[in-house]
């Protein structure tokens, strides 16, 4: 009997956008399993005792879009959680489109360590080149439950068409 391979379709989480997760055995990975167990609020703070703590670097917010290709537009959807509508700026021109954001959050102090943070907060711009040149004129977006949906309008000469064959 032939071995079936099984694969497995993994979907990336918040933060992890083009990674695949390792799945073969570190050694230094199963170290680090065990010294957390040993020491769960972590293991190198008894050397970090009485030093500052590093400065945290900024996080980069880049929010994941889909770009629609149709016969007379294109669509783009892009994902903003925690984002305002009036937040939101989006331009375009030409065959690319750009979308700058704030996330802002209450800044209060919690009680106790952080054992996680994985919430952000801050400022992005992405711009995303699209497959035709479009119309800025007519253009439309709509913001409904964290989602920004652009429908931009092909300009004339970048429209698909069908051309029969005699």
């Amino acid at each position: 009997m032939a071995e079936e391979k099984r694969q497995e379709v993994v979907r990336a989480e918040q933060g992890q956008q083009g990674r695949a997760p390792a799945r073969v055995w570190n050694p230094f990975d199963e170290m680090e399993r065990l010294m957390e167990s040993f020491f769960p609020r972590g293991w190198l703070r008894p050397l970090r005792m009485g030093l500052p703590e590093w400065p945290s670097l900024p996080e980069v917010r880049i929010p994941p879009v889909d770009v629609i290709d149709r016969d007379e537009e294109v669509v783009v959807r892009a994902e903003l959680p925690g984002v305002k509508k009036e937040d939101l700026e989006v331009s375009v021109a030409d065959n690319t489109v750009t979308i700058r954001g704030r996330v802002q959050r209450e800044e209060k102090q919690e009680e106790g360590e952080y054992y996680r943070a994985e919430t952000a907060r801050g400022e992005f711009t992405r711009t995303v080149l699209l497959p035709a040149e479009v119309d800025p004129e007519g253009a439309k977006a709509r913001f409904q439950d964290g989602v920004l949906e652009l429908t931009l309008p092909k300009v004339a000469k970048a429209r698909r068409r069908t051309i029969p064959v005699e």
